[in-house]
């Protein structure tokens, strides 16, 4: 975070402000289902319309079939006409309901599975910085737990809202031309309950924030503390009851929270159901007022049948409107998930493809930095909290006091006025301290960061102005660490060229001296890796990266310290795999051992993020500079020079 900036948190009327046009983003996810919307709001309008039918039929079965105003005797004709018809209303709108759910069903759950493969797209987009400075388990929180959230609404909330709004409308139109007066009577808290839900929103809203918050934060827990690499590190310094009561005191808040939101409003509808359930004893009691005529304007216009209509209609608005308040109550509450859904898809990429980038058929290998000067970007995290810290999931906004950018001070640079070239098929080697910017001048060439001043050229070409394509297609690399997805040897070659042929995978590995080895495990290919490739050594899983970048075929390699940490005997194979690997490549090596950069035919001296020097390994032992003294240091210490396989050097990235 920037000196003097101040980290504010969205305010609740920053929040309400963005409720419109969130909800105008969650109609957009189901414009695309336009046609099964129209079906729906057509089965929903024929229910409600075939539902508000019985209460009149209700009425003449009392009025006209039993009891006839006129006196006469009871119509059982006319009563069997009217008990059929009560009867084929309900198995009709059963079946109308029946294909309005699977509509809803299929609309809801094609809408959510879009949003997530949407939001998952985009965050393939982002830039590497993004994912230094957030969570994974917050990303994975967003992916499952905020879209799962907002299942309901994708899926039922938009039919809800209209099955009832429309049964409710129905309703009341009947219950005003059955009688006004007690239709005033049923209606006359409504405003106050619509105010009083509005409140209790605000508060779901809230506490829905927090609550999945809460779960990011156990999402990143679990992921941190559950993978390999942090089971490894728990057994290793004892941490297990530590870890379990981290995660302990994280399930507590939760289950806090979701008590908490459970219970927020059930007072309000309690009190909504205790009116419901004594409006048809008021009614009664007004009926009566109106019939002795205590009441003006009911004498007449009350019948046995009206009555009993009425409040049959009474008792079928009781579930739509308690179900309208609920689903509205639900839509408060999914609007925060919703926005912390679109703050991701909100974020643009820091690389991006130009319009017009041009697309190299052809890449013969050079690359050329001019006067390169990068920083790394401020993070672009929406994890909350201290970027790295084990704290809170809330969105934040950061505020300079001045509203202008600060300047930049020295050793904000990693890179500063780098310029080197490297001819189509040199063997480059870069060496140079421990952060001292090696492994951020690489990064810079297959665009994982964008330079901040000057360019990163291949064949001439700012790679800024070649397609995403292009760069990516001509720039391959292999890692101190490599990682290995959890699935076969076999996949995880293929994962470089999906349409390679087995003959192709295979040569790969030959190339790379791990075809035999992995002939040697009982399943072959189809050996399973595990998480990260744990169940293979560091050499194996070395030289699998090597394949895969083989197979590959890229113009353009980059070694960042590919045979560290690797005893003699595997540094040896994974050393004659890169041999093998250079072959008619550019190849950009990050040195660990300078023993494996004597054939370079240009080494490039970095320290502070500045090329301090340049040449072959004799002309820079002649100049005595930094290369000379890294030399010195690693290979003589007193005693004379020593084969490379004796000693490890202490030069890393």
């Amino acid at each position: 975070m920037p000196r003097g900036a101040q980290v504010t948190h969205l305010s609740r009327e920053e929040v309400a402000a963005a409720d419109s046009p969130v909800l105008g983003r969650i109609a957009s996810l189901l414009r695309p289902y336009r046609r099964q919307l129209v079906l729906v709001c057509v089965a929903v309008v024929a229910g409600a319309a075939l539902t508000s039918v019985i209460p009149f039929l209700t009425r003449a079965v009392f009025d006209q079939a039993l009891f006839p105003t006129d006196g006469g005797p009871a119509d059982l004709g006319l009563l069997g006409r009217l008990v059929g018809l009560m009867c084929l209303i309900p198995v009709v709108t059963a079946l109308i309901s029946v294909g309005q759910n699977w509509l809803t069903a299929t609309i809801g759950n094609s809408a959510m599975a879009d949003l997530r493969s949407q939001l998952f797209a985009h965050l393939q987009t982002m830039e590497l910085a993004f994912f230094t400075a957030t969570k994974t388990g917050a990303i994975q929180s967003r992916l499952a737990n905020d879209v799962a959230g907002v299942r309901t609404v994708l899926t039922d909330t938009a039919t809800t809202i209209l099955q009832n709004t429309v049964t409710v409308v129905a309703a009341v139109v009947s219950m005003v031309l059955l009688s006004w007066q007690l239709t005033v009577l049923t209606l006359v808290l409504m405003p106050a309950f619509i105010a009083i839900q509005l409140r209790v929103g605000r508060r779901r809203q809230k506490l829905a924030r927090r609550t999945q918050e809460s779960l990011s934060e156990m999402t990143a827990i679990t992921e941190e503390s559950l993978s390999v690499s942090g089971i490894l590190l728990s057994k290793v310094f004892g941490r297990a009851e530590s870890e379990t009561e981290r995660y302990r005191e994280a399930n507590r808040e939760q289950a806090r929270l979701q008590v908490a939101q459970a219970m927020t409003g059930r007072t309000f509808f309690a009190t909504v159901q205790t009116f419901f359930a004594i409006t048809p004893a008021l009614i009664y009691l007004l009926a009566g007022l109106m019939i002795t005529g205590s009441l003006p304007g009911g004498a007449d216009a009350l019948t046995a049948g009206t009555l009993v209509a009425f409040t049959t209609l009474q008792a079928r608005l009781q579930m739509p409107l308690l179900q309208l308040m609920r689903v509205t109550l639900d839509v408060q509450t999914s609007l925060a998930l919703f926005r912390r859904i679109f703050e991701y898809l909100d974020l643009q990429p820091a690389v991006v493809e130009r319009p017009g980038a041009v697309a190299l058929p052809t890449v013969r290998g050079e690359v050329e930095m001019r006067g390169v000067w990068f920083r790394y970007p401020e993070p672009r995290s929406l994890s909350g909290g201290r970027t790295g810290d084990r704290f809170g999931d809330s969105t934040v906004r950061i505020d300079r006091p001045d509203g202008v950018a600060a300047p930049v001070p020295d050793d904000a640079w990693a890179l500063r006025d780098v310029s080197l070239r490297v001819e189509p098929g040199q063997l480059a080697a870069i060496v140079g301290p421990s952060g001292s910017g090696k492994t951020t001048a690489t990064y810079l060439v297959p665009r994982f960061y964008d330079v901040t001043r000057g360019a990163v050229l291949i064949d001439g070409h700012d790679v800024r102005d070649l397609t995403l394509d292009t760069v990516t297609g001509a720039v391959g690399m292999v890692t101190q660490e490599p990682y290995l997805f959890h699935g076969t040897i076999r996949d995880n070659l293929a994962y470089a060229r999906p349409d390679a042929s087995a003959e192709e995978i295979e040569q790969a590995a030959r190339d790379a001296n791990i075809h035999d080895r992995i002939l040697s495990f009982a399943d072959g290919y189809e050996t399973v890796t595990g998480e990260r490739g744990y169940r293979l050594s560091g050499g194996e899983k070395q030289r699998l990266a090597i394949a895969r970048v083989l197979l590959a075929d890229p113009r353009i390699l980059i070694l960042d310290e590919a045979t560290s940490a690797l005893d003699t005997e595997t540094e040896r194979l994974v050393q004659q795999a890169l041999e093998r690997a250079r072959a008619n490549r550019t190849t950009i090596a990050i040195a660990h051992r300078l023993s494996t950069i004597h054939d370079a035919d240009v080494i490039f001296g970095v320290e502070d993020g500045q090329v301090v020097e340049q040449g072959t390994h004799d002309e820079l032992l002649a100049a005595g500079g930094l290369y000379a003294r890294l030399y010195v240091e690693q290979f003589q210490s007193g005693r004379g020079p020593r084969r490379a396989d004796e000693r490890r050097a202490d030069v890393s990235v």
